[in-house]
C-alpha cells in the first residue's frame, strides 16, 4: 500500500470527537490511553432560547459521559486530529504502507491500472482509494462533486489557551444545526455547522460562534484561531444512485460523503469504509469495487438519511428546547443522549425507544412539528419518500 500525503501531519479544521463506536474499530492498532486526548466526562446542553416553552428554554442539562462514575470509559475522546491521523498514519506504515510527501494532482485509468499523476512524478496501481475529504481529487476525476443539497458549512474558533473536561453543545435558531465546543489538551475547539442549503456563510457562523464565546467570557484570556470548511453528506438526498466506487477505486469517508447529518460527525464512517475497502480487496470475490459501494448502499446510507429526516425535527427551536428540558429530569432520556454521543443508539428505532421513556410532553412535540406544513415542506426537501 503506498499513501499520498504531502502535509502529514497537520491539524484539521475538526472537532476532533471520537466516538465510542470510532474507538472501538482502532482499538487493536492504536492505544488510545497513550495520545494527547481528552475524555469528556460530561456534555453541558444549552436550548435554543427561541423555544415556544420559555420554562424549557431556560433549562440548561449537565449529562454525565462517564458510565455511571465506576470507569474511566465516556462516550467521547476528543484529540487533535494531528496526533489522531499520526497514530493511524503509524499503524499503516508499521503494517508495511509506504508514505510518499507528495501532492496527487491527477488520476485516471490507463488500460488495465490505475494512474496517480503526483506533482513529481506518476504511480501505476491496481486499485485507488480516494480518502482526501470533502474536496476529493478522485471523486471530481471519476465520480461528481458535491451538489449545494449534498454539503454543509461549518465554521468557528480554536481557543488557545482554555480547556475543559465537558463538551457543550447548542442548538441554533438561526438555521438549522448545533453548536459545539470539545475541550483538547490545551485549547478548545468551538464551532457551528449549518445546511448549505440555509445559505448561512462561513463569516455569519464565525460571528455566532464569537458571540458565544465572548458571552462565556472565553476570550479574555485566550487567542482565538478562526477555522472554516464543507462537510458533505450524501444522507440529505437520495443516494441510491450515486457513485462512490468503480473499476479501480472507491471513494472512502468524507470524499464518499459519509457523514452523519443530524451530529455532522464522520470520522466513524470514515474508518469503516476504510475497513470495508479493506475487506472488499483482500477478499477473493470480484468485481470488488461493487461489492463495497453495495454494502455502503444496504448498510450505510439508509441510516443517513434517517438522520437527515430526523435532523429536521432536533434541530427545531420548540423541539430541542423540550428535549434539553427532559435531559434535565429524566434518565432514560439521558441514556438515549448518552449512547447517540457515544454512536451506539442507531436512528432506525430512535424514536420508538423516545416513546418509550415516557416523556410524553416531549413526544407531543414532536407530533406537533411532524404535522405542521413548513415542518413538513422542510422534510419534503431533505430526504426521499421513501425514507423510514
Amino acid at each position: 500500500m503506498t499513501l499520498f500525503d504531502p502535509s502529514h501531519p497537520r491539524e484539521k479544521p475538526c472537532g476532533g470527537g471520537l466516538t465510542g463506536r470510532a474507538l472501538a474499530l482502532v482499538s487493536d492498532i492504536i492505544d488510545i490511553g497513550s495520545l494527547d486526548a481528552v475524555v469528556a466526562r460530561s456534555a453541558r446542553v444549552e436550548p435554543s432560547m427561541d423555544g415556544g416553552d420559555r420554562r424549557a428554554a431556560r433549562a440548561t442539562a449537565d449529562v454525565p459521559l462517564i458510565d455511571r462514575g465506576t470507569t474511566p470509559d465516556s462516550s467521547l475522546v476528543v484529540v487533535s486530529r494531528a496526533v489522531f491521523d499520526r497514530a493511524l498514519v503509524d499503524a499503516a506504515i508499521h503494517a508495511g504502507a509506504r508514505l510518499i510527501a507528495e501532492k496527487a494532482v491527477d488520476v485516471f485509468r490507463r488500460g488495465t491500472a490505475m494512474v496517480v499523476r503526483t506533482d513529481r512524478q506518476e504511480y501505476e496501481a491496481e486499485h485507488v482509494l480516494g480518502a482526501d475529504g470533502a474536496t476529493s481529487l478522485l471523486r471530481r476525476k471519476l465520480a461528481a462533486p458535491f451538489t449545494r443539497a449534498q454539503l454543509s458549512v461549518a465554521a468557528g474558533f480554536f481557543v488557545h489557551g482554555v480547556t475543559d473536561s465537558a463538551i457543550a453543545i447548542k442548538p441554533m435558531a438561526g438555521q438549522p444545526g448545533y453548536l459545539w465546543s470539545f475541550p483538547r489538551r490545551d485549547h478548545l475547539a468551538v464551532g457551528i455547522c449549518a445546511h448549505a442549503n440555509q445559505r448561512v456563510t462561513s463569516r455569519e457562523l464565525l460571528t455566532q460562534s464569537r458571540t458565544w464565546i465572548e458571552q462565556r467570557g472565553l476570550h479574555r484570556h485566550a487567542v482565538l484561531e478562526p477555522y472554516a470548511w464543507p462537510i458533505p453528506s450524501v444522507g440529505f438526498e437520495d443516494a441510491r444512485h450515486m457513485r462512490s466506487a468503480g473499476p479501480g477505486w472507491m471513494l472512502l469517508g468524507d470524499a464518499a460523503g459519509l457523514v452523519d447529518p443530524l451530529t455532522r460527525e464522520g470520522i466513524y464512517y470514515a474508518l469503516l469504509s476504510g475497513q470495508w475497502a479493506a475487506e472488499a480487496l483482500a477478499g477473493s470475490v470480484a468485481p470488488q469495487a461493487a461489492l463495497y459501494a453495495e454494502r455502503l448502499r444496504a448498510e450505510v446510507q439508509p441510516e443517513l438519511a434517517r438522520a437527515a429526516r430526523l435532523s429536521g425535527l432536533f434541530f427545531t427551536p420548540m423541539f430541542s428546547s423540550l428535549f434539553v428540558a427532559a435531559l434535565g429530569h429524566s434518565a432514560p432520556i439521558r441514556g438515549v443522549f448518552v449512547d447517540l454521543v457515544a454512536g451506539v443508539q442507531p436512528y432506525r428505532g430512535l424514536r420508538r425507544r423516545l416513546l418509550a421513556t415516557g416523556e410524553w410532553t416531549l413526544a407531543a412535540g414532536a407530533i406537533r412539528l411532524a404535522v405542521m406544513p413548513s415542518f413538513a415542506g422542510t422534510m419534503k426537501s431533505v430526504v426521499s419518500p421513501n425514507a423510514t
